[in-house]
């Protein structure tokens, strides 16, 4: 059901564009569209822009462009574990976006991914941007403003995958967001209530309304960006993060908030961290800082993030937080390019015609264990190194080495091995654990890659 009902949408945008496309020409300005109605016209010049097909009308008022990817990737684990990880091979994603410009200042996007044999909705969503060029609004299903690993598209990502402690911030919610931006500041604020990404998510949010009347819950996020350097070939970004979130709906215990986080991995599908669904929550809050730069072909970026989660009655307020820091470099002479308007990085330059080598390091941490709350949904860290080449502005090749060390507690609700007890035998209590402080845990090493292509 899920794969049709997104199908059908993918081939009524196909239609609408091939419709558009076979209007009746009444005369040499005249036209007429399928229901019969004149209709004003512009004609439009395809081109390739860097692989991108663009048409583009004229006078700049209608732009029409496709904006795709596939990323194949491949991961090969270590074997001295207390779970066997098995070795494989996956699409990541496979996406299909259209987007337009119309009438100068709207803008209309839809983003659908294809991968897992599955069909899920990404954004979609229209934008209004002022006359000023500095100011707009937009509304739909979207990347609510709170992280800048988050927020930074899946085709610019400098690893193969986001951080542990960037599972903490929200992603994709409907809502109704106002940005902002200027040479030395950036600042957006929004107000979003549930996810529509995929059917589970929907089916649950419907039957909260209609078995329990229950509403959906609404978040408020804000974001506030200060780049005091910042030119073609530097940039300093300092910014902070903020979001108050009642619980939603589109989970399946309502009332509740869980935090889960896979081995920065997407064939390893085990989630070490989790701390289960944590009961009678009657708000979160989230605060988060940024910190990044960048001078020609060296780069670095850094987040700290922290999430409450105060629960009704007696309950203890729980706290979950984590950061990360990286830093990459351009070997071959190229430089990276920051997104002054949305505060991210974007794609780089290349120091040469046949491509750049990147060379990458980060660190990784992730605390989901509350004595205090007596919620223990385990602890990580993770240290990668990465290499990628970036042959064109279409085609990159990514290696990562990563090593995941989880402590004690990170035993996926019970269900995995965490240490030995006394007796020498395998065990998923982390309080029978008999080996030190720092060895108890799931601990392993990750060879990953993956081949990505945008068009």
């Amino acid at each position: 059901m899920k794969n049709k009902i997104y199908t059908l949408v993918v081939a009524l945008v196909l239609y609408s564009i091939g419709s558009t496309a076979q209007e009746i020409k009444k005369s040499d300005t005249v036209r007429v569209n399928q229901y019969g109605q004149e209709v004003g016209w512009l004609s439009l010049n395809g081109e390739s822009q860097e692989g991108i097909l663009k048409f583009t009308s004229d006078d700049k008022s209608y732009s029409l462009w496709f904006d795709n990817r596939v990323q194949f990737d491949g991961a090969f684990f270590s074997n001295d574990v207390y779970n066997p990880i098995g070795n494989g091979a996956s699409i990541r994603r496979a996406r299909f976006g259209i987007k337009a410009i119309m009438w100068t200042n709207w803008y209309g996007e839809i983003d659908l991914d294809f991968s897992g044999s599955a069909v899920e909705l990404k954004d979609a969503y229209v934008k209004y941007t002022f006359d000023s060029g500095d100011f707009n609004i937009k509304a739909g299903h979207f990347k609510e403003s709170f992280g800048m690993e988050t927020t930074t598209t899946s085709r610019y990502l400098t690893f193969i995958e986001r951080a542990l402690s960037s599972k903490l911030d929200p992603s994709r919610t409907l809502g109704i967001q106002v940005n902002h931006w200027a040479d030395k500041y950036i600042l957006a604020a929004g107000v979003h209530f549930n996810t529509i990404g995929d059917l589970e998510e929907v089916t649950f949010s419907q039957a909260a309304n209609k078995d329990f009347g229950v509403d959906e819950g609404y978040s408020l996020t804000g974001r506030a960006v200060f780049k005091p350097i910042y030119d073609n070939e530097k940039v300093l970004h300092l910014g902070v993060v903020g979001s108050y979130r009642t619980p939603k709906t589109d989970s399946e215990v309502i009332g509740a908030y869980r935090f889960s986080t896979r081995a920065i991995s997407s064939i390893n599908r085990r989630k070490y961290i989790d701390t289960d669904d944590i009961l009678n929550v009657d708000h979160n809050t989230m605060l988060g800082f940024e910190l990044a730069g960048a001078y020609k072909g060296l780069m670095f970026q850094s987040e700290y993030k922290t999430v409450d989660v105060y629960r009704k009655g007696e309950l203890s307020t729980m706290n979950i937080n984590g950061y990360y820091v990286q830093a990459a470099y351009l070997l071959f002479g190229g430089k990276y390019n920051y997104n002054g308007a949305e505060g991210e990085f974007t794609r780089i330059e290349r120091g040469k015609k046949y491509g750049d080598l990147e060379v990458a390091l980060k660190y990784d941490f992730v605390d989901a264990n509350d004595a205090k709350a007596g919620i223990y949904g385990g602890s990580a860290e993770a240290y990668t190194v990465g290499l990628n080449y970036h042959f064109n502005p279409n085609v990159k090749f990514m290696v990562n080495y990563v090593y995941n060390n989880n402590d004690r507690y990170a035993n996926g609700k019970g269900k995995l091995f965490v240490g030995h007890d006394a007796a020498g035998n395998l065990t998923k209590d982390p309080v029978k654990v008999v080996e030190t402080k720092g060895n108890a845990g799931d601990d392993f090493g990750m060879l990953a890659f993956r081949v990505e292509v945008d068009f």
